[in-house]
């Protein structure tokens, strides 16, 4: 990560219509800074990496549209070794607003002191600041009850990092939706970056990636080289009607219906969606064999009935169904529909099912 790549990303996200998908931050991470402080205890960019600075570094993301996305530590050392914020946490924080940053990513890399009061004082110091600045803490797992109602961070992180492979995936999506009920607007659940386009899934697994992703409301966060992706890959990140999902102003993170029935059985997910009886459903095939997965209305909540159903990753409308729907799912892969109940809502030129 330097200076030159970091430009080229910000092109890219420009290039490949990411950015007009919705996606606004990009992500310096661990490793950007100096080996060591100033002599005045202020963290230095590294001068071989990125000569023109940060701050001019933001001004090129800002002319974009986009905005610059940082890394911090609680600790006195990063992940890597670089210096932490331990003991800074105001000077660090009355560097990052003038260089004009827009995010801050708080890592754990080298825990030392109390957890809860580390992440309160760099929250205080951010907000006297002077600059909006969204804050992820990464805690490594759900931080706990005093989150809950109250406006430390913007997002954390619910488990340890995520790889790119379908065990861990779907490891980190069942501990994620424990905390289904603690996300919502300004306060999200954050399962860590997606890896779709990385290579260690297939094109099936990587939709399912990012379905279940949308469906728990989680920060799409893109985790790949956008300046070399595939068309295919493109279109999954891009995809209109799952972002929506992702999106929904209500910010309701979906769970799964029903009990959990196992790390290969079939699961059906649900989102509740603003606008009456609304929602987004998955219908995931966890198992070594494509099937037939069948939703009920009375499964989702909603009353017996007509209901329209839209499939959103092909865009098409399937028409009116009364009390369920059926599909066929291929191994390890979803099919994410939309139902709307209620006569009033339900478009009239629809065909029935």
């Amino acid at each position: 990560m330097d200076e030159t790549v970091v430009k080229e990303i910000a092109d890219a996200m420009i290039d490949s219509g990411v950015q007009a998908a919705g996606y606004r931050y990009i992500n310096l991470d661990d490793c950007w800074t100096a080996p060591t402080r100033d002599a005045s205890g202020s963290l230095q960019a590294d001068p071989k990496k990125f000569p023109g600075g940060i701050n001019a570094l933001a001004d090129y993301v800002h002319a974009k549209g986009l905005k610059l996305w940082i890394y911090l530590d609680r600790g006195t050392k990063t992940c890597s070794g670089y210096p932490g914020s331990c003991g800074f946490e105001i000077q660090d924080a009355n560097l990052l607003a003038p260089w004009e940053v827009d995010f801050l990513k708080y890592d754990n890399g080298t825990p030392v002191g109390n957890f809860v009061r580390d992440y309160q004082k760099m929250s205080n110091a951010l907000k006297a600041s002077g600059r909006p600045i969204l804050f992820r803490m990464c805690t490594w797992g759900f931080p706990g009850y005093w989150v809950i109602g109250s406006d430390i961070g913007h997002m954390w992180r619910t488990t340890s990092d995520i790889q790119d492979n379908w065990p861990r995936m779907l490891t980190i999506l069942d501990a994620n939706s424990v905390f289904a009920p603690y996300a919502g607007p300004g306060h999200w659940n954050d399962p860590d970056m997606l890896e779709v386009g990385n290579g260690g899934m297939t094109m099936t697994e990587y939709r399912s990636h990012f379905t279940l992703w949308a469906i728990s409301a989680a920060p799409l966060i893109a985790g790949n080289d956008l300046r070399n992706m595939s068309q295919a890959i493109r279109e999954i990140l891009t995809a209109p009607e799952v972002l929506a999902v992702d999106q929904d102003p209500l910010g309701v993170q979906g769970t799964q219906v029903g009990d959990f029935q196992g790390v290969n059985k079939p699961q059906i997910w649900s989102k509740l969606l603003s606008g009456a009886n609304t929602f987004a459903v998955v219908l995931f095939d966890r198992s070594e064999a494509a099937m037939d997965m069948n939703v009920t209305w009375s499964e989702l909540g909603l009353p017996s009935g007509a209901a329209a159903v839209r499939d959103l990753w092909t865009r098409t409308d399937r028409g009116i169904y009364r009390n369920g729907y059926t599909a066929n799912v291929p191994s390890h892969g979803v099919v994410l529909i939309k139902v709307v109940s209620g006569g009033g809502n339900i478009p009239s030129a629809m065909p029935a099912g």
